[in-house]
């Protein structure tokens, strides 16, 4: 298992915990082994649910900018990493619960539009600041937080949106202080465990299917955009930017 996150199982709920100081943004194997072991948790017969939350300043700053800087030729795996991990969220046999705190970045808005179900500390914020990293993706599971119009605003202007501000959309199921955000996700969690194993288990599938759209296709047709943004100086610059500390120049 990567030292990035740990895993503990009790009494039918799987609590996943990222922790990788300074913000949690993970580098391509990373993000590998993250997929691989949501889908064994799925697999194994003994979860019911999963709980995915980090520890730290922030949820989740998405991938590590300074490894696609350093080897801007992993952004293939990169992709894969991803797409494997929210694949592995979305279609997870059972369901998965996202609690996120302080930053929710690129790869976790991946990770929150995912899942099943959403719960939001009060310092909680969310952003796709992808264009000023010169990448693409996210909008697909953007879009199962936000409507369309404000997921546009958000991709362009790169700005982040506050979990109180983000209750008035709905995908939110509680919002809390920090300290009370694993509290309240094992008690949903709890819930969900009591439940019958096979009933829970096809209702996820069911819900899967009835879901306007494929969300994993969507999200591959962003993935191609983002092959094509990296190919252009402005990425490369960008990248540069970030790792510099500075503004960048087109």
């Amino acid at each position: 298992m990567s030292s990035a996150f740990t895993t503990e199982i009790t009494e039918g709920i799987a609590e996943l915990v990222i922790c990788k100081p300074p913000v949690n943004a993970l580098n391509s194997d990373e993000w590998l082994a993250l997929a691989a072991q949501i889908d064994a948790l799925g697999a194994n017969q003994d979860v019911r649910v999963v709980i995915i939350r980090a520890e730290g300043r922030g949820f989740c700053a998405g991938v590590d900018i300074k490894e696609l800087d350093a080897n801007p030729d992993l952004i293939v795996r990169v992709n894969a990493g991803n797409y494997a991990t929210f694949r592995a969220i979305h279609l997870c046999a059972v369901p998965v619960i996202v609690a996120v705190h302080g930053f929710v970045l690129g790869g976790g808005i991946g990770i929150s539009g995912a899942a099943d179900i959403v719960l939001a500390s009060e310092c909680a914020s969310f952003a796709l600041p992808e264009v000023d990293r010169g990448a693409m993706g996210g909008g697909a599971h953007l879009q199962r937080l936000f409507p369309v119009q404000k997921v546009r605003h958000m991709f362009f202007t790169g700005e982040a949106v506050s979990a109180p501000d983000a209750m008035q959309y709905g995908f939110i199921e509680r919002l809390v202080s920090k300290d009370e955000l694993p509290a309240a996700a094992r008690e949903i969690a709890a819930k969900i465990a009591a439940k019958s194993p096979a009933m829970i288990r096809i209702a996820k599938e069911a819900l899967n299917g009835i879901e306007d759209g494929n969300l994993e296709q969507k999200y591959r047709w962003e993935q191609g955009f983002t092959l094509e943004a990296y190919t252009t100086s402005d990425s490369a610059e960008t990248r540069r930017a970030f790792v510099e500390k500075r503004d960048a120049r087109f």
